[in-house]
């Protein structure tokens, strides 16, 4: 530790707390000359050892079938997007992102939604603090790249806007 500089430990066990709750692996806070990082290792994944089958007669050859392509997570989708899409509602912070203002109620907005520049489109939970997350210019929601609960970080597209 720095001559000087002091840390609330209870305050690092809260924001080691809001990484195991929120599954994020990193949370970072800046305060003037004071920088707490907390830093999550995801759990290693383990190889199940495979199965082994007996040998094939050679007369009867395997027929090989294409594997379905994979269904696009919502954080997949958020990545085929650039955050410098004009019309990219991107994440200003790590957090939460809420779709309504409160459980069970009426989203803020819908795809083919009409919004004007300023609106509130989503909330972003930090620290036990909600931030509205407004559209960065009217037009039309025409994507919708996460699902309600999902855990952002900061750049993250989250919505476009045409």
């Amino acid at each position: 530790m720095t001559q000087g500089m002091s840390f609330d430990p209870a305050a690092i066990r809260e924001l080691a707390k809001i990484l195991r709750e929120t599954d994020l692996t990193e949370i970072e806070l800046v305060d003037k000359d004071c920088r707490i990082r907390v830093l999550r290792q995801a759990p290693a994944v383990m190889a199940a050892p495979m199965a082994t089958l007996p040998p094939m007669p050679m007369a009867a050859a395997p027929v090989m079938h294409a594997a379905p392509p994979p269904i696009a997570a919502p954080a997949a989708l958020a990545a085929e997007f650039d955050a410098k899409n004009p019309g990219a509602v991107t994440s200003p912070m790590v957090g939460v992102a809420y779709l309504s203002p409160e459980p069970g109620s009426a989203p803020f907005v819908t795809v083919g939604a009409r919004v004007e520049a300023g609106q509130t489109v989503l909330l972003i939970e930090a620290m036990k603090t909600f931030n509205q997350i407004k559209a960065p210019k009217s037009g039309t929601v025409t994507r919708i790249l996460i699902e309600n609960g999902t855990p952002v970080e900061y750049g993250e597209p989250m919505m476009l806007v045409e």
